[in-house]
């Protein structure tokens, strides 16, 4: 990718911005940076191009959040999505990365029907226990590896136990901060950074650095229960987004 239209150098802003916001605490706006890109690049192209915005705008995530996390819920879920890492380089040449997305996007509509129907049935909340998170924590890396969509794995297990916005954030970002730092080698292996001009990343860092500052201003304004609302509209809305891109394909016209 030499040249780049205005249209994509829009797109890509616009992007960026939302990785940034994602960062910031507002975890699943950051799925939508992908399909948004591929509006207008190859998906795979999107994803390498993006990696470094995400690690990069991590460096601020972490700063924000240094004292706000849950260090059980990390304990438990960062090995296991550093495994799952190493599962998506180890297998992505038969993993499409649409047929990921629409599982990714059939999880994440459990996970709202967990929230929205399940909850009314859970009257105790939920703690981090040990294999429900090494099993997410798995499928958040390895989603993440191939499109930057660890989200909603992530939110499955970690939203039934009610941990503060703040808390959940920082948990997010650090979490993610690492699955990101985590894929930088298997990107330079797989030679995915080779498609497009490393400068360009370089363009988009000051709407990264912009949306992360302003997705942790938003976390800390944003009252607890609309915060969590706005996430699992996001997780649903993105999750029908990512099964209607599979379904497409089985109907070529």
């Amino acid at each position: 990718m030499t040249e780049m239209t205005s249209l994509v150098i829009v797109t890509a802003t616009v992007a960026a911005f939302l990785v940034g916001l994602s960062k910031g605490g507002l975890a699943s706006v950051g799925m939508l940076a992908v399909p948004l890109m591929a509006l207008v690049m190859s998906p795979v192209t999107a994803a390498a191009l993006l990696l470094p915005i995400y690690v990069i705008s991590d460096m601020v995530g972490l700063y924000l959040y240094r004292g706000d996390f849950s260090s059980r819920n990390l304990a438990i879920l960062m090995p296991a999505a550093v495994f799952g890492v190493c599962l998506g380089w180890a297998f992505s040449a038969h993993l499409p990365s649409l047929f990921i997305g629409m599982l990714v996007g059939l999880v994440g509509l459990l996970g709202c029907f967990n929230a929205w129907v399940g909850a009314r049935f859970r009257k105790t909340v939920r703690r981090a226990d040990v294999p429900a998170g090494l099993f997410w924590g798995t499928l958040a890396g390895l989603t993440s590896f191939v499109s930057h969509s660890g989200a909603p794995p992530f939110q499955i297990y970690v939203l039934p136990q009610r941990l503060d916005k703040v808390t959940f954030a920082g948990t997010s970002t650090i979490l993610f901060a690492a699955i990101n730092a985590a894929k930088i080698a298997p990107y330079w292996e797989l030679r995915l950074f080779s498609r497009f001009d490393a400068t360009v990343a370089l363009w988009l860092l000051p709407s990264a650095i912009a949306g992360t500052f302003a997705g942790a201003k938003l976390t800390r304004v944003i009252p607890e229960k609309l915060f969590y609302l706005v996430i699992q509209i996001a997780l649903l809305v993105l999750s029908l987004k990512l099964i209607a891109d599979y379904v497409v394909t089985l109907f070529p016209t």
